[in-house]
């Protein structure tokens, strides 16, 4: 069953989602705004396939099934405090007619909703996940070592598979683009990356060589030592804004400049 879903708002979207009875949406906990009062919500461990926060038959398994069933609600909880993600879901279900629930992101932004197929997955930044339908499952991804100590947020990536639609959001504007209508390749700030789907290589490049102007695209570009790289054939959206950057303004207006005058290797990170 297709989620009914409006994306609205501006400068600070909002996602309105129709409930038919029955139906399930869960969302990270921190991003749900409103619900109508035939709309149950239940905070929950697990993610939507795990066993932890439904339970599955008392009588499967006995102790057995109980304690396979701990064992991976504890797994998937461990993977989200590595990610730095909410420990728990909430999960709203329709009672008796259709009901409404909204949501919204952390930051001043746009929001998409995806819609997966079951024949690709979909990964994205760390805090994008908004909400889904309960048939969509969330996990995470490890980019690689390497890349993501090179790379800042793409070392720990939100990973969604399975069916139905699963809404993300990210701050200032989104655009699409697909590499393959760029030679196969684009080079993007490492911050800007919000989600790409399956398919598409994710990777980290240094900026230039370790030669003069290499330093000096470090040092005075304001992109430090990285950019991210995206390969392949397949849907790519990007952000206008970083985080890092918002932050950065932010402390500018507050009288304390984190940037300083060089920017790039030289910043330091708000907070």
């Amino acid at each position: 069953m297709t989620l009914q879903q409006e994306i609205v708002g501006n400068a600070m979207q909002m996602a309105v989602v129709n409930l038919h009875p029955g139906q399930t949406v869960y969302c990270e906990a921190g991003k749900f705004l409103f619900k109508t009062t035939n709309v149950t919500m239940e905070t929950r461990l697990s993610g939507p396939s795990g066993g932890g926060g439904q339970q599955q038959g008392g009588s499967g398994g006995g102790m057995g099934g109980l304690l396979r069933q701990a064992m991976g609600t504890a797994m998937q909880v461990g993977q989200r405090m590595l990610a730095g993600e909410s420990l728990a879901f909430q999960y709203f279900t329709a009672q008796g007619g259709q009901g409404t629930v909204g949501f919204a992101g952390v930051l001043p932004g746009e929001m998409r909703a995806l819609e997966l197929d079951g024949s690709r997955a979909w990964f994205a930044e760390k805090d994008a996940f908004v909400a889904a339908e309960s048939t969509v499952e969330f996990g995470i991804a490890f980019a690689g070592g390497r890349t993501g100590m090179s790379g800042g947020e793409g070392f720990v990536l939100e990973k969604f598979t399975g069916y139905g639609t699963v809404i993300i959001a990210g701050a200032g504007n989104f655009i699409d683009l697909n590499p393959a209508d760029f030679g196969g390749r684009i080079e993007v700030d490492t911050g800007c990356v919000v989600a790409f789907e399956e398919g598409i290589q994710y990777g980290v490049q240094r900026v230039g060589g370790l030669n003069r102007q290499g330093l000096m695209n470090a040092v005075f570009g304001g992109e430090g030592l990285s950019l991210a790289t995206l390969e392949g054939n397949g849907r790519v959206i990007l952000q206008s804004l970083t985080i890092e950057s918002l932050a950065n303004a932010l402390k500018k207006a507050q009288g304390g400049d984190k940037q300083g005058p060089t920017g790039g290797l030289f910043s330091t990170h708000a907070g």
